[in-house]
Order: structure tokens, then C-alpha cells, then sequence
């Protein structure tokens, strides 16, 4: 299920990451890497996050995935282990929650865009999701892109 979308004003996040660009089939294995570098790194540096798991996806491309995996931040991380400080961007983002399986989350992320398309918002070429449950632990993305 696909919440209504909705244009939000956001603030800039300071975040700390890993980023990845590799093929397709590799994703998974890439994303679970980086979380566990990003756990081992802030605990070390003593950073607690502040919000869900993302991905953030640079450029789209049907055979590679250039990407990083990253945490909300309450501080600046230091350079370590593949783990560098970054930022989301402040602007303006439209969002939906999907709630549902990763099976399903390629036809989320599809209708997503129609509603931008057919409410006439030109998406940004960023985007991101954040890893999130529902109310009842069911699983929860919010799909997020920036528009112009």
C-alpha cells in the first residue's frame, strides 16, 4: 500500500555514510556491509543516530547501483573505515510511505512517480528511502524525492 504522496520543506540532516556503486545483483550484499561499518564506526566515535537506515541513489541506472547507505546523526563523524559525513539536502521533497515487502517496492517507487508526473512536479535525479516499520512492526519505506 502506497500512502498519499505529499510535498514537504526540509531541512538539511547531517548524516554519516558509506557509498557504494556496484552492480545490480550486488546491492544486498553492499547495503549490509555498510550498516555494519556505519554501527561499528559510530560506536567507536561515540555518535548516536537520530533517525531510520537510508539509501540514498545518485544516479538511477538499470545495471549499477551508485549508492550510499547511511544514519541520521546527532554529530559530525570523522573520516573512518569507508565512513565519511554527508548530508540529506534541505528543500523541497515529496514523500510517500510504502508499506509493504522489497518485493513490492519497484512498483511503489513506479507509482510514486506517475503522481509526481501527473501533478506536474519534476523530480530531482537523488532520490532516497528510509527503512522504517509500521505501527505494527509490519515494514515501512518512505520514498523520497527532491523536486524542482
Amino acid at each position: 500500500m502506497l500512502e498519499t504522496p505529499r510535498i514537504v520543506e526540509a531541512d538539511e540532516q547531517l548524516t554519516a555514510v558509506v557509498s557504494f556503486r556496484v552492480p545490480r545483483a550486488e546491492i544486498a550484499e553492499a547495503m549490509g556491509a555498510g550498516r555494519m561499518a556505519l554501527i561499528e564506526v559510530l560506536a567507536r566515535q561515540g555518535i548516536e543516530p537520530t533517525g531510520p537506515w537510508f539509501s540514498r541513489h545518485h544516479r538511477m541506472d538499470p545495471d549499477w547501483f551508485d549508492f550510499e547507505v547511511g544514519l541520521p546523526v546527532a554529530g559530525r563523524v570523522t573520516p573512518e573505515g569507508g565512513v565519511e559525513p554527508s548530508t540529506l539536502p534541505a528543500g523541497r521533497v515529496a514523500l510517500t510511505v510504502y508499506h509493504g515487502d522489497y518485493e513490492g517496492l519497484g512498483t511503489a517507487w513506479s507509482d510514486f512517480m506517475i503522481w509526481l508526473e501527473e501533478n506536474g512536479y519534476q523530480p530531482a535525479e537523488q532520490l532516497w528511502e528510509h527503512y522504517a516499520a509500521g505501527e505494527d512492526g509490519s515494514p515501512a519505506t518512505v520514498l523520497c524525492r527532491p523536486v524542482l
